[in-house]
């Protein structure tokens, strides 16, 4: 499938498919971080979606998807913990086996989630193996279908619902603001604002050391990164797939990039304003928006806080951190 062949009517497709499924996460707002950035912020909370991140909307949608015989025989997906129980979650609703490859030093509470959840776990170092050469084997081996964490039609038609129901709920927003990492969210988040809203902006945020999107972006062409070490593991790819940097490269209005410090202090501002509970990945759209405000359109805008799982020794040690920092601001947030 080529770019121009999925639009938003895929993720209005995949909003009926989950509609019975996901949970439709609620906006948060504050009165105190409106009032400090001078406009109305929205805060979209996927951090209590099921599975704990917005991937369970692609995986879903990618499993429902499959013809019936190549779905009862499995599935399998690679990921750094989130896709990884999203797809064990959608394979037990449908009552089919499912392999997820995760990083050795995947968060242990991703772990036991996608463990609870029935999945076979086969385990890479990130640093030296090549998780879709252990993904393709495996599949050709047990006969399973691939379901990528972003490579995907149906994965980013269903990641799109996110911002969809966001221009639902607060259909004036000027821009949009989500994480980048295999660019699924972000893709599926340009696709639906071009279907209800073409001149909105939709921004993508990614950590400095792992820009390899940007870096994409401006080299007109996918490029690879060294392994990066990042706390937004979910966001340590070192090159974007060629489906959603297409529609990324032809939709989004820019990518930004955030420090390691600054992806910390907006977990502390996110609990501290909006009681949101959300891992580093998660973070890091706000983080993006606290660096690129003063240049935005006028008027409201939206962040996708994309998940919360993380280690509560992993969250409370960056957060006692960033919680003394951004306290010690004469004017949080405006930093």
């Amino acid at each position: 499938m080529t770019m121009l062949s999925l639009t938003s009517h895929d993720v209005q497709s995949a909003a009926q498919r989950l509609r019975r499924v996901a949970v439709r996460t609620p906006l948060l707002s504050s009165s105190t971080v409106d009032e400090l950035l001078g406009r109305s912020v929205v805060i979209k909370a996927e951090n209590v979606q099921r599975t704990g991140s917005f991937k369970m909307r692609g995986a879903y949608n990618a499993v429902a998807s499959l013809p019936p015989q190549a779905r009862a025989a499995g599935v399998i997906g690679a990921s750094s913990g989130n896709h990884a129980q999203a797809l064990a979650l959608a394979a037990h609703l449908f009552e089919v086996p499912a392999t997820v490859v995760i990083p050795v030093d995947a968060p242990a509470v991703k772990v036991q989630a996608i463990k609870a959840l029935g999945a076979a776990i086969t385990t890479y170092d990130r640093r030296t193996g090549c998780r879709e050469a252990i993904v393709h084997q495996l599949a050709a081996e047990r006969g399973l279908t691939i379901v990528p964490s972003a490579n995907s039609p149906a994965v980013i038609a269903g990641a799109g619902t996110a911002a969809w129901e966001m221009l639902q709920d607060a259909p004036d927003l000027v821009a949009i603001l989500v994480p980048v990492g295999g660019g699924g969210l972000a893709a599926g988040s340009a696709l639906a604002a071009a279907g209800r809203h073409p001149r909105l902006q939709v921004i993508g945020v990614e950590p400095a050391v792992a820009d390899d999107t940007r870096q994409s972006l401006h080299f007109g062409e996918p490029v690879t990164i060294p392994t990066p070490v990042t706390i937004a593991d979910g966001l340590g790819h070192t090159t974007p797939p060629r489906l959603t940097f297409e529609i990324n490269r032809a939709l989004l209005a820019d990518v930004v990039t955030v420090e390691e410090t600054a992806i910390a202090d907006a977990m502390a501002y996110l609990w501290r304003h909006y009681r949101a509970a959300a891992e580093p990945s998660g973070a890091v759209a706000f983080a993006g928006l606290l660096r690129v405000v003063e240049r935005l359109p006028d008027g409201p805008v939206g962040v996708i806080l994309s998940g919360g799982n993380v280690d509560w020794t992993s969250y409370k040690n960056l957060l006692d951190l960033a919680m003394e920092r951004t306290e010690s601001h004469a004017a949080p947030l405006l930093r």
